[in-house]
């Protein structure tokens, strides 16, 4: 049988952040995306499905998307990949947006590889298409994977809503953008995981979110 990818979303942190295990079903290897913090819900979770946790993909640098990061990564001896480097700002500054938020302390990181828009990142012998997509924050990056039809997301489109824009370097506009031009060419029946709430698809979201409906 051929090695086919897997995904289990897992929410942390007090936001209830869609944090997301991808691997190949055969080799067990492992990446993780955006793991905002509760390592030890993360770590049994890989134990439970018996993953070798190999990479840490980051949608955007947001307190309850990367928190975790440094310390996972030091932990595992882990690289990092992403965001764009637009977020070095958010990174910076992500110990005190943990304080101000009342998550645990976090550190900041430094990215083993910044990620641009038509980048591909890969899990053992699987290949996923990087977009960047600015608008929640500058730098934010998706993951899509034409394999399996998904798109990991962050928060730049949810089921019934779209990212908030009121964030510093947020920008309606170009999320607007970031979610016709780079997200609906992926296809109509592509399901998306978001960095909160339920799974929905692009044409799903194309007929009925009030936000983005109709383009």
């Amino acid at each position: 049988m051929r090695p086919m990818l897997q995904y289990q979303t897992i929410p942390v942190t007090p936001f209830q952040q869609n944090c997301s295990l991808i691997w190949d079903d055969q080799t067990r290897q492992a990446a993780v995306i955006d793991p905002g913090g509760d390592l030890d819900v993360l770590l049994d979770a890989l134990e439970q499905l018996d993953l070798k946790l190999e990479q840490i993909w980051i949608t955007h640098a947001h307190v309850d998307h990367a928190a975790g990061t440094a310390d996972l990564a030091e932990q595992l001896g882990l690289p990092i990949v992403g965001p764009h480097p637009a977020d070095q700002f958010w990174i910076d500054g992500l110990a005190q947006a943990a304080e101000m938020y009342g998550f645990p302390p976090a550190r900041a990181f430094k990215p083993t590889r910044w990620l641009a828009d038509g980048d591909t990142v890969t899990l053992g012998g699987h290949t996923l298409q990087v977009r960047h997509c600015p608008g929640h924050t500058p730098g934010h990056v998706v993951f899509y994977s034409p394999e399996i039809q998904r798109a990991f997301v962050g928060d730049v489109l949810f089921a019934g809503s779209i990212g908030r824009t009121d964030f510093p370097q947020g920008n309606h506009e170009d999320l607007i953008a970031s979610i016709t031009q780079r997200l609906w060419p992926m296809g109509n029946d592509t399901v998306f995981i978001p960095g909160h709430g339920p799974e929905s698809t692009f044409g799903r979201e194309r007929k009925s979110n009030p936000y983005v409906g109709g383009t």
